[in-house]
Parts: C-alpha cells; sequence; structure tokens
C-alpha cells in the first residue's frame, strides 16, 4: 500500500490543489484587508504545532501587516501536525474559541483524507472572519503578503 505520508510536501498536493488552495486565498482576502499565509511542510520538530507556527509566522513578517490582523494556516502532512496562529489584531476580536473550532473542522476534513479541501475550508472561515471585522476598502486596501503556498522541509 502507498503511503501518502512518505512523499515531500510539496508533492503531497497535486496541481488542482495547489490551485485550490490558493484560490480559497485570493477569494478570502478580496474581502477584507486581512492577510491569510499558508505553510506546509512534511514534519514538525517542535513538540507544540502553535510553537512551529510562530515561528514561521515570525520568519514570514506575518506580523508586519498595517491592522496586525495576518492569519497562518499551518500543516505538517508527515508529522500530522497543524495549527492556525493568527496576530493580534485578529486574534482579539474572534477570541481563543473560533480558532479551536477551525483547528477541529480541519482535523475533521483531514480524517478524511480531505487535505486541499480542509485546507480551503478554513481559509475561506478565516476570510469571514477578518471580512467581519477587517472589510475590505477598495480605497486603501493593500496586499501585504503574497498569496502563494510556502512549502518547507
Amino acid at each position: 500500500m502507498f503511503n501518502l505520508f512518505k512523499r515531500k510536501a510539496v508533492d503531497f498536493f497535486s496541481p488542482q490543489d495547489k490551485e485550490q488552495i490558493v484560490n480559497a486565498i485570493k477569494k478570502a482576502e478580496h474581502k477584507t484587508s486581512g492577510e491569510i499565509r499558508v505553510y506546509i511542510e512534511s514534519d514538525c520538530n517542535h513538540t507544540n504545532a502553535i510553537d512551529r507556527a510562530v515561528e514561521i509566522f515570525e520568519d514570514l513578517e506575518i506580523y508586519k501587516t498595517k491592522q496586525r490582523n495576518g492569519v497562518l494556516v499551518y500543516v505538517a502532512i508527515k508529522a500530522r501536525k497543524l495549527a492556525i496562529y493568527g496576530d493580534q489584531g485578529i486574534y482579539e476580536s474572534v477570541g481563543k474559541e473560533f480558532w479551536d473550532a477551525q483547528v477541529e473542522k480541519m482535523i475533521h476534513f483531514f480524517n478524511k483524507n480531505d487535505y486541499a479541501e480542509g485546507i480551503g475550508a478554513i481559509v475561506t472561515e478565516v476570510g469571514d472572519a477578518l471580512r467581519k471585522h477587517f472589510p475590505y476598502d477598495a480605497q486603501t486596501d493593500v496586499n501585504e503578503l503574497p498569496d502563494d503556498i510556502v512549502f518547507g522541509n
């Protein structure tokens, strides 16, 4: 039996899966001044996925958004770890319960091997929360961060 988790993170997703995730990011950000990044890697050397998400959040400088409304969706495929990390502005606006619920939803998708669908759905829900608290303004909005998926090791 072929083990999906032995592939590198970048090869784990088909081109269509990658396009689906990037399109979800673009669509979500079109309705908000918030920014969403997706980081996918094979393994996670940290005990806690949140610790790794914080490290990546800082490395990708997601904290530099003007309204502190950047969000990182982090997935370590082989390690079977994930986290969603929101900057101060959005975290305080939606509260811990929102983030916990999103993680549970993503786990539900992943348990059905619907990885791209799960990431896309969470990006959409995070985008809806961002839109509510940080609406899009065509006069002032600037895409502060790239919309591509970042693949680690």
